[in-house]
């Protein structure tokens, strides 16, 4: 017997679940999820324009910079402009969703594959994006490795104005609604990455990367 087999078997065991109580079991587990009451949230203006505005903020709040572009084929430009301003390198790893922008035309050199560990600068999209915290949801499949955003050192994330919602609970609730199954991975990103292990002092990229750059698509 497995290590995995010995510890569901123990659960099974401590819930008295067995092949005779099984399917009764599941309905009420599905009964349970189905009537899930969600619980309470802070007042939030929902127009568009606000969720956008809310979003920025609260990003900026996280350490992560923003700019604002009016399309997609202005991001290429705008990632060019803020890798110039940071002295970054001009070579990119980007997710496969996003290849077929204008990258070269902007003077960026990209790949699209998954990051290893020597490329500097990851290049992805989001799912969506949550407006309360400032968080992205990012969701894994061929398309849209997660290694692109977690292993560089700068994160560079396109944002789709119109996929920024409110609450986490709503991004829940369109991952289940676009996805059906939930993917191998779901990250939330709230900016660079920190810990405050030593001392209580807070330290970016401990454990990932140093810098968040979001562009946020209008249109």
């Amino acid at each position: 017997m497995s290590s995995r087999d010995d510890i569901l078997g123990r659960v099974r065991a401590g819930l008295q679940r067995n092949a005779g109580n099984a399917a009764a079991g599941r309905e009420i587990m599905q009964a349970a999820m189905e009537g899930r009451v969600e619980g309470p949230k802070p007042a939030m203006d929902t127009a568009p324009a606000a969720l956008l505005e809310r979003f920025r903020i609260k990003s900026e709040l996280q350490s992560s910079t923003v700019e604002v572009v009016a399309q997609e084929s202005d991001v290429p430009a705008a990632v060019a402009r803020y890798l110039a301003a940071m002295k970054l390198p001009t070579t990119a790893v980007v997710q496969p969703a996003l290849a077929a922008l204008e990258w070269a035309a902007a003077g960026l050199k990209v790949e699209a594959r998954g990051a290893r560990d020597a490329d500097l600068v990851g290049i992805t999209g989001c799912f969506c994006a949550v407006a309360e915290t400032g968080t992205l949801m990012m969701c894994s499949s061929p398309d849209t490795p997660a290694a692109v955003s977690l292993l560089p050192e700068t994160h560079v994330a396109v944002v789709r104005a119109a996929r920024i919602l409110p609450y986490m609970e709503d991004a829940w609730n369109l991952a289940r609604a676009e996805l059906g199954t939930l993917p191998r991975a779901v990250n939330f990103i709230s900016g660079p990455s920190r810990t405050g292990d030593i001392e209580q002092t807070i330290v970016l990229g401990a454990h990932g990367p140093y810098r968040v750059h979001l562009v946020i698509v209008e249109n």
